[in-house]
C-alpha cells in the first residue's frame, strides 16, 4: 500500500459534475483529489476482501446477540422500539449496503475501527467516481470495485420480494449535495435493475393517521432513507414506525450495527479476533493499553472523538456524547506524506464491494477528509 503522486486530468472537475459528483471541493478546499493515488499489491486486496466478509460475518452474530440478549439499554436504543427491531431482523429485512472503516498498513491485519451500517456516503466516489479516473489514468491498471454490478443484482433480488407494481422511494436531504448525489447513485441503479422509483425529500413524508404517504397521499411501501435511524426513533413523527408497515432500507436491525457499542460487544464475543481492536464500553477496560480511543455512541463524520494517551491528545467537537460512551484501543494509521489514510470498505448485500481511501493530516478522519482513488 504506496501513496504516489499522480498527474491531475486536464477536465477533472467536469468529469466529477457530469456523473453527478458536485461536492468535489468542500469549505473552498479539495475534497475529491487527483494530486495523489494508493497503489494495492494483489496479497492487500485480497487481504481486504478477506477481513471484510469475515467481519460482516461476526457482526451479523452481534446483531443475533443483541436481539437474543435484548441490550437495548447497553446500547442507548429506546426500548419501545425491541420488539421492533427483533422483528426486523426475525424477517431477514435485507440490507443493501455498509461500509467498514479500516486501519491497514499492508502488512498487519486490518482493524476495524467502526461500521458505518445505516446511512453510509462516499458511495459515488468510490464505484463510480474512482473508476473513471482510473480508466482515464493508468491503462491496464484494476481496482477493487464491483459495487455497481452488485447493487444493481441487489435491487433485482429485492424486486422479486417485492408485490407486482410497487414503488421503492427515496427520501433524502436535497440541501446537502453529498447526501442528494448517494441517494441519487443508488436510485439509479434501482432503475438499472427495472424497479419504479420516487423521490421526495425527508420532511415532506406525511402520516394519514395510518400510514406514512409521499406528496400524492399514495402510501409509501418501501422507503429507502439517507436518514439516521437514531434521530428517526427520537422524533415524535418517528412514533408511527412502531404500527406502520413500511419496509425500510436500511432495515431497523441496522440500528444495532451503527451503533459504536457494537464494538466493545463484538470484542466480548470474538476477544483477541484479528481484525478487531479492544474495545469496552468503561474506560478502566483491560487491554485497552496507554493510548486509546474515546467515542459517542452514535459520533457521526468524526464528532467528539477523543484520541487518548502519550502522544496523542487530539480531539474534535461536535453534538453527541450525551448517549453514552466507548473506549476503544488506539490503532495507529499509515502515515505518507504527512497525511493519515483511513480503507473504507464497502459491503453490498452482504458481500465484499470494494474500498476507498480517504486522508487527513490528523488522525481522525471527519467530513472533509479528502478522498483519493486507489488501484492494484
Amino acid at each position: 500500500m504506496q501513496r504516489e503522486s499522480s498527474p491531475p486530468r486536464a477536465d477533472w472537475q467536469q468529469k466529477l459534475e457530469a456523473i453527478g459528483l458536485t461536492y468535489h471541493h468542500l469549505d473552498g478546499k479539495p475534497y475529491w483529489t487527483e494530486d495523489a493515488r494508493y497503489r494495492f499489491r494483489v496479497s492487500e486486496i485480497d487481504a481486504l476482501e478477506t477481513a471484510t466478509e469475515e467481519l460482516h460475518k461476526i457482526c451479523l452474530q452481534a446483531v443475533e446477540h443483541v436481539v437474543a440478549n435484548q441490550l437495548w439499554d447497553r446500547l442507548a436504543i429506546p426500548r419501545a422500539f425491541g420488539d421492533y427491531i427483533t422483528a426486523s431482523w426475525k424477517r431477514s429485512d435485507p440490507t443493501m449496503v455498509g461500509r467498514f472503516d479500516l486501519a491497514y498498513d499492508g502488512w498487519n491485519p486490518p482493524k476495524m475501527l467502526e461500521y458505518n451500517a445505516d446511512t453510509p456516503t462516499a458511495l459515488l466516489e468510490m464505484a463510480v467516481a474512482q473508476w473513471f479516473w482510473m480508466k482515464d489514468v493508468i491503462i491496464g491498471a484494476d481496482q477493487f470495485n464491483s459495487a455497481h454490478e452488485k447493487l444493481i443484482d441487489a435491487w433485482k433480488a429485492l424486486g422479486a420480494r417485492m408485490p407486482p407494481g410497487s414503488t421503492l422511494h427515496f427520501a433524502r436531504s436535497e440541501e446537502d449535495p453529498e447526501d442528494y448525489a448517494t441517494s441519487e447513485y443508488l436510485r439509479d441503479t434501482c432503475v438499472q435493475a427495472g424497479l419504479a422509483t420516487q423521490t421526495l425529500r425527508i420532511e415532506d413524508i406525511g402520516w394519514n393517521g395510518t400510514v406514512f404517504t409521499d406528496l400524492d397521499e399514495k402510501p409509501i411501501g418501501f422507503l429507502h432513507k439517507l436518514y439516521p435511524w437514531e434521530w428517526m426513533v427520537r422524533e415524535a413523527f418517528g412514533q408511527h414506525i412502531l404500527t406502520d408497515q413500511t419496509g425500510f432500507l436500511e432495515p431497523p436491525w441496522k440500528m444495532i450495527l451503527s451503533n459504536k457499542g457494537i464494538l466493545p460487544i463484538l470484542w466480548q464475543l470474538f476477544p483477541d479476533h484479528p481484525n478487531l481492536l479492544p474495545a469496552y464500553f468503561e474506560e478502566a477496560g483491560a487491554g485497552l493499553g496507554l493510548q486509546y480511543v474515546r467515542k459517542p455512541l452514535y459520533s457521526r463524520e468524526g464528532s467528539n472523538v477523543s484520541l487518548i494517551g502519550p502522544g496523542l491528545g487530539q480531539k474534535t467537537e461536535g453534538s453527541y456524547g450525551e448517549e453514552g460512551y466507548i473506549y476503544q484501543a488506539y490503532s495507529k494509521l499509515p502515515e505518507n506524506d504527512g497525511q493519515h489514510a483511513v480503507i473504507g470498505s464497502w459491503v453490498v448485500a452482504g458481500q465484499p464491494a470494494g474500498i476507498g481511501v480517504r486522508e487527513d493530516p490528523t488522525p481522525i478522519t471527519h467530513n472533509l477528509s479528502r478522498f483519493v482513488p486507489h488501484y492494484f
